[in-house]
């Protein structure tokens, strides 16, 4: 929803640019545009000047962290092999292959691999595997822009989102957020230093609250803030004199000598075009392939991640149908399992037929069954990846239930220990 403030856009021209959005991709679930009075509708409730109009449009949403391991569940369904908590020590081209020394940062254990074609998909370390990794004749060069985020506790009742333009010409957002809390961002700022260190600063938590506090009539303050978390885009350097003016497309090069081994970099890119990106990437890699391979056409459009094969209007459906199985688990507890798992949500749901059946509950609907789930099908090791990394549940879990769940995490991850070292010694 975008509520039009008076000196900034001209509301025919947002008007005009929601016009071809609704246009250009076509909609067959999604309304389209529509112009609300904010004094009548109730989106206008929570804001500071309710009198005037706001355009509203629909679109979809994503939880990121869950789109990055289904991603790789998928890609492991078809044959990959994904090592988590691995780190590139070194990349040499040799007899035609590249030749990749890996290493597991928990043992220190390192492996060589193999392979006939290297794609640096580092994110913001995609300079830093060019630079000091492999040895690359690319002169393309990474622009590390930061962008924070706060999370305060809900600032209104329904489930819409808001898009404002600031004074200084820059977006934020507010939006509904975990059912309790509102998402609100983001900054644009040139980034030095390693990307794993990122965190929102003082500057830009002052920068929303007060960007934020334009527009709602109940200010947001610093000590509303609960949680905060910053990312680092890796984009391509355009010379763009702005942070926020540097190009958000992505840009791949490619550096095959003699037309061999070749190396495939990915700078910038966003969620909406990921799959394009691969397809994009592929095209780039096809000569370097059997005719038959870099012939396929591509077909990750109709492609369907682990867990939703199901109508994409058949949410509420597959809960309902799911709460009738499982008559003795809240339906609470069934729809969000749904909405992180999908058509999954049966692996952990299995034959229960009461909650208790589900093991020890964390908190939150965190169940061990739940836990096990995650830890035998989506890599999770810690406390953070369950909480944070796999679902965003740290919002809502108490310091004392964090440390049970801490507990049972390393208990569990000792087991698992202990089991690769009885089969290493069997072998």
């Amino acid at each position: 929803m975008l509520p039009h403030h008076k000196g900034l856009r001209p509301a025919w021209l947002l008007r005009l640019g929601l016009f071809i959005y609704d246009h250009l991709g076509g909609r067959k679930l999604l309304p389209a545009t529509r112009t609300l009075s904010l004094k009548r509708d109730p989106a206008g409730v929570p804001l500071k000047e309710a009198g005037g109009i706001a355009f509203e449009y629909s679109d979809c949403w994503v939880e990121d962290a869950r789109l990055v391991v289904l991603n790789a569940m998928d890609a492991r369904e078809r044959g990959a092999i994904i090592e988590t908590r691995h780190r590139l020590v070194s990349a040499d081209r040799a007899d035609g292959l590249w030749s990749l020394i890996i290493e597991d940062t928990r043992s220190g254990a390192r492996k060589t691999i193999s392979a006939r074609v290297l794609v640096n998909a580092a994110g913001p370390w995609v300079g830093d595997v060019l630079s000091g990794k492999v040895r690359s004749n690319t002169t393309a060069k990474v622009r590390l822009v930061q962008g924070s985020h706060i999370v305060v506790r809900k600032v209104f009742e329904h489930d819409r989102s808001y898009i404002f333009q600031n004074q200084d010409g820059r977006i934020i957002f507010a939006i509904p957020y975990e059912r309790d809390f509102t998402l609100i961002g983001t900054t644009d700022r040139d980034y030095q230093g390693d990307p794993a260190k990122v965190v929102a600063t003082d500057e830009e938590i002052a920068y929303l609250c007060a960007a934020a506090s334009e527009y709602f009539s109940k200010p947001v303050q610093t000590s509303d803030v609960v949680w905060t978390y910053s990312g680092v885009r890796p984009l391509y350097d355009d010379g763009a004199s702005k942070a926020q003016e540097a190009t958000r497309d992505y840009v791949l090069t490619l550096d095959a000598p003699g037309d061999k081994t070749p190396l495939l970099s990915i700078f910038g890119g966003k969620i909406t075009t990921y799959r394009r990106l691969a397809e994009a990437a592929l095209e780039k890699l096809a000569p370097f392939f059997a005719p038959g391979i870099a012939e396929k056409k591509g077909w990750t459009a109709e492609a369907r991640l682990p867990g939703g094969d199901f109508p994409q209007e058949e949410y509420d459906g597959l809960v309902s149908q799911l709460a009738r199985d499982h008559s003795g688990i809240s339906r609470p507890l069934i729809a969000r399992l749904v909405r992180a798992y999908g058509t999954r949500a049966t692996d952990i749901l299995k034959d229960a037929k009461s909650e208790q059946d589900l093991g020890t509950l964390f908190g939150s609907n965190l169940t061990q069954r739940e836990v096990q789930y995650l830890i035998a099908n989506e890599w999770a090791q810690t406390t953070e990846d369950v909480l944070w990394r796999r679902s965003k549940l740290g919002l809502k879990m108490s310091k004392s239930e964090v440390t049970v769940l801490d507990a049972y995490m390393q208990s569990e991850h000792l087991k698992i220990q202990r089991g690769v070292e009885l089969g290493e010694r069997t072998e």
